[in-house]
């Protein structure tokens, strides 16, 4: 099944997102935008992680967790690769986060993503399937 796809949008990145569950979408909201950032191919699982997030509702979830990989990526310059999310809710969601310290000498930064944004966003589950939509600032 596909992850995502990215979608035409002037000036910044946008992709819709796809998942069999709302685990899977989460997950792959995670691994698009990295996979935005980097060639995950040359990101290893080393190190591992536990993040929790909340938001009013399923949108804002959405925009926090990706906001707060973001942050984690631009402050602690790590590159994750694997996003396992162990519980989600409608409002909150556990995650365990696998990847490594970003290596000059071993990774490239394709892509500078600035924030998540709220333009366009949605989040919905369409014939047993869920479908996001989010855009990234550039």
């Amino acid at each position: 099944m596909l992850k995502y796809k990215l979608i035409d949008h002037t000036a910044d990145i946008g992709i819709d997102i796809f998942g069999s569950t709302m685990k899977e979408l989460f997950s792959n909201a995670g691994y698009a935008m990295f996979d935005i950032i980097t060639d995950l191919s040359s990101v290893d699982s080393k190190n591992s992680r536990t993040i929790a997030v909340e938001g009013i509702d399923r949108e804002q979830l959405l925009v926090n967790w990706l906001s707060e990989l973001l942050y984690l990526h631009e402050v602690e310059n790590i590159l994750f690769k694997e996003f396992c999310i162990d519980k989600i809710e409608d409002n909150r969601l556990v995650a365990t986060l696998c990847g490594e310290p970003l290596d000059e000498r071993k990774h490239i930064i394709k892509t500078g993503i600035k924030a998540v944004t709220y333009h366009n966003l949605s989040v919905k589950e369409e014939n047993n399937r869920w479908k996001a939509r989010v855009i990234f600032d550039l």
